[in-house]
């Protein structure tokens, strides 16, 4: 890190998390902290194809309607506190967001400049980046045909909002730029970092990957979720940022959650899929030897993250149509509850396939059966079935849509014609949906002209110069593995760890990190890659991955494959890997009878 710079901070806070986020975030970071920013994140890789399937019915549409509402309604203390906002909300049409807010300020009386990004919506040069051999990074597929194609986005880097911000922009609203380049922007604009800063541009960027999830560094899917207070007005973060690149995250004071080492960790290794090249359009992060530090109450100090150039290309999220799915939920009760509720669910799927072949119909091209309330995300690790009330989930997809209209008609009958007990239609028939399917490849930056406007005057226009290629990380000490002994105790793995779980595509993403730092050898001897396999075989494709992280005494897994697909793709009840984490927070680690004493940890059997 750079040292001997003016000493400033620059503070930023994280104000939605996705397209759906509480707007009460919004009072309490504007009432409170004194910011130097808001940074609003609205986007995923399925909510590209959602925003383009809204432009295709309207030239106004297609970015996040619930910013103008969120922001439209504070603007007047935005603008009174120079606060600056920053967000993706643009979506797939930046320009017309940026109308709809300049509207909302005139009616308001109140002036703006605004500053879009645009250049990342790729989806009308299909063609030509299919003459160039364009394929997914991972399984080499082509490119999908272009009239299956919904969306085309590159993920683009910081530079074009610091751009707009040294124009002169008081909103930047971009389309799909990488997330964390909505903190690394203003901060290369207020610190001077330049393009090729790299350690400075990793610390900015894991500003940015800290924040932009919201309460999930505040305590949100904490692993001990009991102990957080306050969940009905839980804190979104802020990170105090200074020059040298290190920063302190924390919240708004009143508000509920907390700001530790342990809340901070688990988002800081969310998913994160190689902790040595978090690969991003500015800088590849290598994050092994981050340390976290409480230094006062609800605030922890980052530092040691390093960068390393990034490639001369940009990840592109293809999205395309895959078909038609649909899922029924209801619920069955009493005696051998489970049991009726899979004689049921076999019963519906036979009856269709015979209904199909009736009418000269293709099979389902998958069905996915989940008896919910009776373990069905364990697998062969599920305990003894003597649930008396679970629900019913039977998702499934087809290439015609009328094969899953006809499906969606034979759920009813189910209630009189198969088990006693069947209740909960709730909601009526089952709706029929698009399958939305995504891939990522990799474009070239100099074939993706950006364009930044601010009130619609074009301040820049072109691709952004690339760096010097990508270098290799540097090889860090393995974590030691440790026997326990013969004298030892054998104790669930939440009782010396936390975990947090997530997604990349269709890859699970597992973060286990040490209550204490001599846990880890234990952790390391029971908790292998292929004891992760072992535990996940019910859902896994691929392989297993352990990458370890001993700057935060961590392990991460990689689950290859093991999402149905992912996103809108996947059948699954969680097709994010959402609830891996808790799954393996009980798998069995042995470690010093001594320790357990010491540590007062109970001793558990599998």
């Amino acid at each position: 890190m750079k040292k001997n710079m003016a000493v400033k901070t620059i503070r930023i806070g994280g104000g939605a998390a996705f397209w759906g986020d509480s707007n009460a975030a919004l009072k309490q970071l504007i009432v409170g902290p004194k910011l130097d920013y808001l940074m609003l994140e609205y986007l995923a890789e399925i909510t590209m194809a959602l925003l383009a399937r809204t432009r295709q019915k309207s030239e106004e549409a297609g970015y996040v309607p619930d910013f103008i509402s969120a922001v439209g309604a504070h603007l007047q203390e935005i603008k009174a506190q120079g606060i600056k906002v920053i967000t993706n909300a643009g979506g797939m049409n930046p320009a017309a967001c940026a109308r709809a807010l300049r509207k909302v300020a005139e009616e308001k009386g109140i002036s703006l400049c605004i500053a879009i990004v645009e250049g990342d919506d790729l989806v009308a040069r299909a063609e030509e980046f299919r003459g160039k051999g364009i394929s997914d990074w991972r399984t080499n597929a082509p490119l999908p045909p272009v009239d299956k194609l919904l969306s085309m986005n590159a993920y683009l880097g910081a530079t074009p909002i610091a751009d707009a911000l040294a124009a002169g922009a008081e909103v930047v609203i971009t389309g799909r730029s990488v997330d964390s380049a909505l903190v690394l922007g203003p901060l290369m604009h207020e610190f001077g970092w330049k393009t090729d800063d790299f350690d400075l541009l990793a610390a900015g960027s894991l500003a940015g990957h800290l924040i932009e999830c919201g309460p999930q560094m505040t305590g949100g899917n904490f692993t001990d979720w009991e102990s957080i207070p306050g969940w009905d007005n839980i804190g979104y973060p802020v990170a105090d940022c200074s020059a040298d690149g290190t920063f302190v995250v924390t919240k708004p004071e009143g508000t509920g959650g907390v700001v530790s080492p342990q809340t901070v960790g688990e988002q800081l290794l969310y998913e994160i899929d190689d902790p040595a090249s978090y690969l991003l359009p500015d800088v590849i992060v290598d994050l092994r030897s981050v340390t976290l530090t409480q230094v006062g109450a609800d605030r922890v100090l980052v530092q040691g993250v390093r960068g390393r150039p990034p490639s001369n290309a940009y990840k592109t999220t293809v999205t395309c149509a895959g078909g038609y799915r649909s899922t029924a939920v209801f619920m069955i009760g009493g005696i051998d509850a489970a049991a009726k509720a899979r004689k049921t669910a076999q019963a519906i799927v036979a009856k269709c396939r015979r209904l199909f072949s009736e009418s000269s119909l293709d099979d389902f091209s998958e069905v996915s059966v989940e008896v919910l309330g009776a373990e069905a995300i364990y697998g062969d690790h599920a305990r003894a079935d003597a649930t008396r009330e679970v629900m019913v989930k039977i998702a499934v997809r087809h290439a015609s849509k009328n094969a899953l209209e006809l499906f969606t008609k034979e759920i009813a009958p189910a209630s009189i014609g198969m088990a006693p007990g069947i209740t909960g239609f709730y909601a009526g028939r089952p709706t029929v949906t698009p399958v939305i399917i995504g891939s990522s490849v990799l474009i070239l930056k100099s074939d993706v002209p950006v364009r930044v406007a601010l009130d619609e005057r074009e301040i820049f226009s072109g691709p952004i110069p690339s760096s010097a290629p990508a270098a290799k990380a540097a090889a860090l000490p393995q974590i030691e593995a440790a026997d326990p002994g013969k004298d030892s105790v054998t104790v669930p793995l939440v009782a010396i760890a936390h975990a947090r779980s997530g997604d990349k595509g269709d890859d699970g993403l597992i973060a286990v990190l040490a209550r204490k730092p001599e846990y880890l050898p234990y952790i390391a001897c029971a908790v292998s890659a292929e004891a992760v396999a072992e535990r996940f075989k019910h859902f896994l494709r691929g392989n297993v991955v352990r990458h370890d992280v001993p700057g935060t005494h961590a392990f991460i897994f990689e689950l290859r494959n093991s999402l149905g697909g992912g996103g809108l793709a996947s059948l699954r009840i969680d097709p994010q890997g959402k609830t891996f984490g808790q799954i393996l927070l009980e798998a069995p680690v042995a470690v010093p009878a001594a320790m357990a004493a010491r540590d007062k940890l109970t001793a558990v059997t599998e």
